[in-house]
């Protein structure tokens, strides 16, 4: 199940208040300028610092071709 976009427009990084990436297939958003990501577990993006997973630089860059070939938006406009 997809998160309801009036969610997605106000949904924040909590470290660094910046929009992420959502990936409503793999069940996470992510944040490209921190390299880490939030899970969303039964709908509910858990979105806990102490809870993210810090991705290596593979994964990051890999993140970003999938977000570019699938037209993955930012959550909000900065």
């Amino acid at each position: 199940m997809v998160l309801d976009a009036r969610l997605l427009e106000i949904l924040a990084c909590p470290s660094d208040k910046g929009p992420l990436l959502y990936f409503p297939d793999d069940g996470f958003l992510y944040n490209p300028r921190l390299r880490c990501r939030y899970e969303v577990v039964d709908d509910i993006p858990i979105m806990l610092v102490d809870e993210a997973t810090h991705c290596d630089e593979a994964t990051h860059a890999a993140l970003l071709v999938a977000a570019e070939s699938l037209g993955v938006e930012p959550t909000f406009a900065p």
